[in-house]
């Protein structure tokens, strides 16, 4: 090992022993998951903390400044932060950020002074600090080199010498919080910590770059662990989002999502911020929040799902689906249904469909915003994020989407799924339904009752691709100014089809392109024609359920939902609002039916 001491380090040093220091979190994520019980016992610490390092890793690159190297890695981790630990680690980054100097290159002194100066960011982000947790190991790691860097002007002795402090400071997170010792572990944030920082000491004993970039990169994925305990979860979803040009002081920031539920963090500035809180009504959350700054990025992850999955599940087949899938809240808590929203943005603001936006906020919007919504697909690592997750807990998935003529998603999710089950060895299914709404929610309940029924997922598989062709949908929209709006319709021709007071009915093909089924002068008339057509097509078949959907139109469902009892002697399955995604363009007081045949 090379004794000279390190008196300096530049920007290329900090970037490589940082991407050391991820890299060993990458490796020993499931191990830290596994001692994670506070401050919820959900075992996503090290997932958490792994998917904040990679988002750094994988969107940062060199640079000789330290100082820009610092700023890049800190705004890198605040963006993808996730989870408690993810994000008071983004916190105490910014802080250090913030703190440094711009300079190409510091001295052992700048260096532990920016550290220093840290400790109070990431305190001040935690509405509610707690002792005995990454808070106090990375401030006892800090008085530490603060003590010594005066004795020992060397970067690598320092740093290396810190480790039997971070030891120790760790083994006493036990003893701080009651809920650690009573079940034998240390804080798994504060572990993460010191993991990261084994890392760091392997680049930089040896502190060789050349050999360090010539090593090949290991894809690890996010991995989530099968032990975890019974413990009742206060509130549903983890949330977060990163949000710019915030109105109010991080105070009163803090003090709003306190209104919500617990867990609360506020990391960043007022131009750049993560923030995170554990509630039961992110929706309510989120259209409170864009008064209040500009939100560009969001996520709700479903923690009663997650803990069902490790803990409670029914079956050993997971399935999955995206919010185009209307089914009621009952139904997809019942089948454990793993829903993913896609994406949908009204101007700068950005919000998850069905998640963080509900149909009344959704509709308030359409009408008064000066932008049109925008929607994009779910992405790649959410499916990989999802799969690494179930393939953990279940012998194999089962994922059905809306039509891939619509949205990328479909072709994520295969992409995903190629990869998660090559590396768990477990089958992961995943179907084009050519359709959305209700019909793509009636193959997915009829996924699910076969898969209550015990049948081999092959036999699923082949029922699903079977039925596909025998689910219907048939939307009547009442007002053609949204599909003008979104371009889907020229405002010539939507001009004079208002004028002229026609409705037209939109369905579905076989190869899950949206047609123009008929055209009318009424919604009545439109319900009239949709009825006679299902009367044709359900002679000599059997329609095993169906759905009723509306955009505010309670009213013109209940019409349908008693033609179509008339029709099968069947009440509906669901009556719920259509998805936001569907409802954009149909617009206000849409009414449609979907149903299956045998």
């Amino acid at each position: 090992m090379n004794e000279k001491p390190i008196i300096e380090i530049d920007g290329r040093i900090l970037y490589y022993a940082f991407q050391a220091g991820g890299k060993r979190i990458l490796q020993h994520q499931s191990e830290i998951n596994n001692i994670n019980i506070f401050p919820v016992n959900d075992k996503d610490t090290g997932t958490n903390l792994a998917s904040t390092l990679r988002s750094v890793i994988d969107s940062t690159k060199p640079n000789r400044s330290y100082k820009k190297t610092v700023n890049y890695i800190a705004e890198a981790a605040l963006i993808g932060a996730r989870g408690n630990s993810g994000i008071i680690f983004a916190q105490f980054l910014y802080g250090v950020s913030r703190e440094t100097e711009d300079k190409s290159s510091i001295s052992l002194y700048e260096f532990v002074e920016s550290i220093r100066k840290s400790i109070p960011y990431m305190y001040e982000a935690v509405s509610n600090p707690v002792e005995g947790t990454m808070l106090t190991v990375i401030k006892e790691w800090s008085d530490y080199i603060s003590d010594k860097q005066m004795a020992i002007n060397d970067f690598r002795k320092i740093i290396v010498e810190s480790m039997e402090t971070l030891q120790n400071s760790l083994l006493e997170t036990k003893l701080k919080l009651k809920i650690l010792q009573q079940s034998n572990v240390v804080d798994a944030g504060a572990k993460g910590f010191v993991v990261f920082i084994e890392g760091v000491i392997d680049f930089i004993q040896t502190k060789n770059i050349r050999e360090f970039v010539a090593q090949s990169y290991v894809n690890i994925s996010l991995l989530h662990t099968e032990d975890q305990e019974e413990e009742e979860i206060h509130f549903r979803y983890c949330t977060e989002a990163v949000m710019r040009n915030i109105l109010v002081s991080k105070a009163q920031l803090q003090k709003i999502l306190s209104e919500y539920g617990d867990s609360v963090v506020v990391a960043g500035s007022d131009s750049l911020s993560r923030i995170h809180v554990h509630t039961d009504k992110p929706a309510e959350f989120f259209y409170r929040l864009k008064d209040i700054g500009t939100i560009t990025l969001q996520k709700a992850d479903d923690m009663v799902r997650q803990h069902e999955a490790a803990t409670q599940r029914k079956w050993n087949i997971a399935l999955v689906t995206d919010s185009t899938c209307d089914l009621s809240q009952e139904l997809l808590d019942y089948y454990q249904v793993y829903v993913l929203p896609l994406n949908i943005n009204f101007g700068d603001n950005h919000f998850l469909d069905k998640v963080t936006i509900t149909p009344d906020h959704f509709y308030d919007l359409l009408e008064n915003s000066p932008e049109f919504p925008k929607t994009s697909q779910i992405n790649e690592r959410s499916f990989t994020n999802l799969y690494s997750h179930l393939a953990s807990h279940y012998d194999a998935v089962i994922s059905i989407h809306l039509t891939g003529q619509f949205s990328g998603t479909f072709l994520n999710s295969v992409k995903a799924a190629e990869k998660i089950s090559a590396e768990f060895n477990k089958p992961i299914y995943v179907i084009d339904s050519k359709t959305l709404s209700g019909a793509l929610g009636l193959l997915v309940l009829r996924a699910a009752k076969l898969i209550d029924a015990g049948l081999p997922i092959e036999s699923i598989i082949e029922s699903i691709e079977k039925q596909k062709s025998d689910a219907k949908i048939f939307v009547s929209v009442k007002d053609l100014k949204y599909m003008m709006k979104g371009g889907r319709v020229s405002r010539q021709k939507g001009f004079i089809a208002n004028l002229l007071g026609i409705n037209p009915i939109v369905s579905m093909d076989s190869n899950g392109k949206s047609v123009l089924f008929g055209q009318t002068f009424s919604q009545q008339a439109n319900i009239n024609k949709v009825m006679k057509h299902v009367e044709k097509i359900s002679s000599g078949k059997t329609v095993w359920n169906y759905t009723v959907l509306h955009a505010h139109n309670l009213k013109g469902a209940q019409i349908y939902a008693d033609r179509m009892f008339l029709l099968t002697n069947k009440k509906p399955v669901s009556v719920v609002d259509i998805s936001p995604v569907i409802g954009m363009n149909a617009g206000n007081g849409t009414i449609a039916v979907s149903l299956l045949f045998e």
